[in-house]
């Protein structure tokens, strides 16, 4: 049986930009999106710190060292300029596989710049 588990984040990073006239997607620094594991077209869920709203949409590279994320088109009203928000990847995998795997976690400062990138602690500790 394939389970779906988590496989990056990246933890509280503020959204800078809006465009509603886009066609769809969140644009993320091609930095963030490397650091995360998260490749151009993959699918992510976005969680709103701010106001509770949690969707689903796909990751766009954007320029590297920038701090971009931007939600584009319909997601561009789920969140202001300034929210934070928390951007997820998720996996499919064997029971065998998921015992081997460690999720991805990347924090970043108030303009989104990377702080750190490590493996999310496991059960009991297990890194």
């Amino acid at each position: 049986m394939r389970l779906n588990v988590f496989k990056s984040k990246i933890h509280r990073c503020r959204v800078t930009e809006a465009n509603l006239n886009y066609e769809g997607s969140v644009t993320i620094d091609a930095d963030l999106m490397e650091a995360a594991d998260i490749l151009p077209h993959e699918q992510v869920q976005v969680l709103n710190v701010n106001n509770g709203e949690r969707f689903d949409t796909y990751a766009i590279r954007g320029p590297r060292g920038s701090g971009v994320v931007c939600l584009n088109g319909p997601a561009a009203r789920l969140a202001h300029v300034g929210d934070l928000v928390i951007i997820l990847t998720y996996a499919s995998m064997e029971r065998e596989e998921l015992e081997r795997h460690t999720p991805r976690i990347v924090m970043v400062d108030d303009r989104n710049r990377i702080r750190s990138a490590e493996p999310a602690a496991g059960p009991k500790g297990r890194r």
